[in-house]
């Protein structure tokens, strides 16, 4: 098939591209910068711009929407623009050309509203209870995705959960260079059990919801490892893999979640050139449990993660091994 791959210039999108090649499609990636992967054509554009999207997506057989505008803090309008309206234009497209099954990529946070997730599965998704606006603007894009199935134009949604490996600067370098300055917590001693996804299982589980969409049409599948971890272990496994302190002292749940609020309302007024430290959203993210039951994902897609989380921490280590550690300056 002729496959666009939105958003394919970070780690995910990379790997998704990758994977589509390797499988035989032919692929275009349309993001705002050249993708650097080799054997795919690049369309540079936004997806907010209906002209570069229509370009990119004549003729094609089939859309891979991964483009978003992912932050902790921001212009809500721009979440907007990017996340809503952005997926809106790209289905308006994919409709117009004929594309035969679509496959739009998601968050678990778009069903998280603050609360434990223990062994559910893709649970609706609720733009008024999300918490921040990118789950907020997540679960109305993924709403207006799976709205446009039907039996002439399948759509599935994908919510891969916590991805990260080699080269990912949204968590993992994060985490490392947090650790090492020693301003990394862990909320209520890091005990939260969560699930995560080692980024190979996140390109492969998406490619394998591209074949299925005609199959499962309008439903949603969450996507991860499989096997939950403990906050503080996996921070010191991504620790040990680069060589750094892991995190050890706690902070009580509860003021974690106030200073995020307090960083939130600093961070609108003048905001930080990296990410906020902690925001609400991530107090809550690394002191309630979420893990979800896979049997569902698995059966549906025909599908099963390869690489565990202990083979990805090795990965990471032999990363790390040629690699410098990540400083927020070089971000």
């Amino acid at each position: 098939m002729i496959v666009v791959a939105t958003g394919a210039s970070g780690l995910l999108g990379r790997s998704v591209a990758e994977r589509l090649r390797d499988a035989g499609h032919e692929v275009r990636a349309l993001q705002r910068r050249p993708s650097g992967v080799s054997g795919v054509t690049d369309a540079i554009g936004s997806v907010t711009d209906a002209a570069a999207v229509a370009a990119a997506l004549d003729g094609a057989d089939a859309v891979v929407h991964m483009a978003a505008k992912v932050s902790l803090a921001g212009d809500p309008r721009e979440f907007d623009r990017v996340n809503v309206d952005g997926t809106r234009i790209v289905l308006d497209a994919a409709q117009r050309a004929g594309v035969s099954r679509f496959v739009q990529v998601s968050s678990p946070s778009v069903a998280h509203a603050g609360s434990s997730l223990t062994g559910v599965g893709a649970e609706p998704a609720v733009p008024e209870r999300a918490r921040g606006d990118y789950a907020r603007t997540k679960a109305k894009g993924e709403l207006l995705a799976l709205g446009r199935s039907s039996s002439d134009f399948p759509v599935i949604a994908v919510r891969p959960h916590l991805v990260w490996g080699p080269g990912d600067t949204q968590l993992v370098e994060r985490i490392i260079d947090r650790a090492r300055r020693g301003t990394l917590p862990l909320l209520n001693g890091g005990t939260a059990l969560i699930d995560t996804t080692y980024i190979d299982n996140a390109a492969s589980g998406i490619v394998a919801a591209l074949d299925a969409a005609p199959r499962v049409a309008g439903r949603s599948f969450v996507v991860t490892n499989g096997e939950p971890r403990p906050v503080a272990e996996l921070f010191a496994g991504i620790c040990a893999a680069a060589g750094v302190p892991a995190p050890r002292w706690s902070v009580a749940a509860g003021l974690g979640k106030a200073a995020g609020s307090l960083v939130e309302r600093l961070w609108a007024i003048r905001p930080g050139e990296d990410e906020p430290p902690m925001t609400r959203f991530l107090a809550e993210q690394l002191s309630t449990a979420h893990w979800f039951d896979q049997r569902e994902t698995r059966a549906a897609l025909d599908w099963a993660p390869a690489v565990s989380i202990d083979e990805g921490f090795e990965r990471l280590a032999q990363y790390y091994g040629g690699h410098s550690l990540p400083t927020a300056a070089a971000r």
